[in-house]
């Protein structure tokens, strides 16, 4: 770190410069960084029952950002009658909100839907650790 001070009308005799050695600053830098990225990191569970009579597909969906669980083109999928524990890793403080439709029939659907295209009043939840309610997608 440089740091320059002017004394008086004389700037050739009041250029201080003090200088912090490297591997300070770079245990501070990463210390930051190591906070600073765990801070925001944030893991939530959706619990969801399927009482559909037939099988679902469903997703979640980032308000906050461009990110879909479980992605790369990959649905959550419950058999008919089916429960199932959804663990997540999200940003702390983050609104996700879950998209369900009936296999095969995207018409049919629960939340935001498929794609997160629709509106809903109760399908988001924000990231701030621990489990949903039970989620029971009901026809």
């Amino acid at each position: 770190m440089i740091t320059r001070s002017a004394v008086g009308a004389d700037s050739s005799s009041g250029v201080s410069m003090s200088f912090i050695p490297a591997r300070r600053l770079a245990a501070a830098f990463s210390f930051a960084v190591l906070f600073a990225s765990s801070a925001h990191a944030g893991d939530v569970t959706f619990s969801v029952k399927n009482s559909h009579p037939n099988a679902m597909r469903l997703e979640l969906y980032s308000q906050d950002r461009d990110y879909v669980w479980p992605g790369n083109g990959k649905d959550f999928y419950l058999d008919d009658g089916e429960t199932k524990s959804l663990p997540i890793s999200c940003n702390e403080g983050e609104s996700i909100c879950y998209g369900a439709w009936v296999d095969g029939d995207e018409g049919t659907y629960w939340g935001v839907g498929p794609g997160n295209k629709e509106k809903c009043d109760d399908c988001c939840y924000t990231c701030s650790g621990g489990e949903t309610e039970e989620i029971n997608l009901v026809p």
